[in-house]
């Protein structure tokens, strides 16, 4: 069977009460967070509820630097939109987040009003959850807009969403990654998510979300052209960004979350640039052949989907990857749990899976972290050596 079909028969409809943006049955691999019946359920709970409001607030970085941020905007002229080709060239929204000084700075917002309003609509969040454009563009990051910059150069880590996720839900861990000495870049899937707001003002909506022959192998190849596009801009003088300097442009990793986990193996394969790639919780499309990812590679999951013996290609994935690469579940998980979504979920007041959507957190900012400071920055890590009894939610495989 195909990778589609397989895909769409595990998830059916992905629920993403209150904040995940709504994950088209293709692409992310992963079964579904709450069985339909329970959406539906949920829902009506969530109309009959009392008026509730938002105050969503992200955990603080735990690094030395503080993280800022600057939004830019890229357009790659020699390639046209893969999705809407009659709106032009290829654009994308990026939000840089790079080590700086404490103290400096003003307070970024989460996302635009017309991101935040396209999210709402895309996952039909109910007017009763209290969750409204303002407040959810208004959660607290732990980012700041034009703050300093601190001295020196710096890895850069590119970070893709899943499937129908704006960049926005992986802000956590670019905040935090900031903080430990990186540079991060999160890219907007133009058109492949609630929506982005791009340079002309426009924030259009996602054309391929509800596509049910997308194969999303192409939608991975996509995705590895625009990070391949970003890293160039990035890594050639500071017409793209007047902070590029910052960037070490011999020390690149990709992280992402569902097809953008799969979409970092593509990158991989594709541009040598990235020498270390994290593939968190998404099927990949297509699996890697022996030979083609010779880098450090991780791999991180929920162990309900994603351990030893599951149903999806990870075996088969584990299998093809070079000698330097790690495979870790975690019991508990679900599959936004590597996100912001379930603590935003939990802050609006909506169910969530076993495992904390704090540690959720806590624990992908860890490994992921401590996996880029081994592989792009020689640093060895412990946690990577084998089970902690600091971390029992977290189980090595092979």
């Amino acid at each position: 069977m195909n990778t589609t079909s397989h895909v769409k028969r595990r998830i059916g409809a992905v629920a993403l009460l209150g904040l995940a943006a709504s994950v088209a049955a293709s692409g992310t691999g992963l079964a579904a967070t709450t069985p339909p019946s329970t959406v539906h359920a949920a829902a009506a709970t969530a109309v009959a509820a009392p008026a509730r409001s938002l105050q969503g607030t992200l955990p603080a970085p735990t690094g030395r630097y503080a993280a800022g941020e600057e939004v830019i905007q890229l357009t790659d002229a020699t390639r046209p939109d893969p999705w809407v080709p009659s709106s032009g060239p290829r654009r994308l929204a990026v939000t840089m987040v790079y080590p700086a000084v404490p103290g400096t700075g003003t307070p970024a917002p989460y996302m635009t009003l017309a991101e935040a309003a396209g999210h709402i609509q895309r996952a039909k969040i109910p007017a009763s959850s209290g969750i409204t454009p303002e407040n959810l563009a208004g959660v607290t990051t732990q980012d700041f807009d034009g703050a300093r910059p601190q001295r020196g150069k710096y890895p850069l880590v590119v970070l893709s969403p899943g499937f129908g996720d704006p960049r926005m839900m992986l802000t956590s861990l670019a905040t935090d990654l900031a903080s430990h000495g990186y540079v991060v870049a999160l890219v907007g899937p133009t058109h492949e998510d609630s929506g982005e707001t791009l340079a002309n003002g426009e924030t259009p909506p996602c054309a391929i979300c509800d596509d049910p022959n997308l194969d999303m192998d192409t939608v991975t190849a996509s995705r590895a052209l625009d990070m391949s596009f970003v890293i160039d801009r990035l890594t050639h003088g500071n017409s793209a960004w007047p902070l590029a300097h910052l960037i070490d442009k011999h020390q690149i990793g990709m992280a992402g979350h569902s097809i953008g986990g799969a979409a970092a193996a593509d990158t991989m394969v594709a541009d040598p640039r990235v020498r270390a790639g994290v593939n968190m919780d998404g099927t990949f499309s297509p699996a890697p052949m022996p030979g083609q990812i010779d880098r450090p590679f991780l791999m991180l999951g929920a162990a309900a989907y994603h351990s030893t013996g599951g149903h999806d290609n990870w075996g088969q994935s584990w299998a093809a990857l070079g000698s330097h690469k790690t495979w870790l579940a975690v019991t508990g998980a679900d599959h936004p749990s590597f996100t912001d979504v379930d603590l935003l979920k939990q802050q609006a007041g909506f169910p969530v899976p076993p495992l904390d959507p704090e540690r959720g957190i806590e624990l992908t900012r860890e490994y992921v972290t401590a996996f880029f400071d081994q592989s792009l920055k020689s640093v060895h890590s412990p946690l990577l050596d084998g089970p902690s009894p600091n971390n029992p939610e977290v189980l090595f495989q092979h």
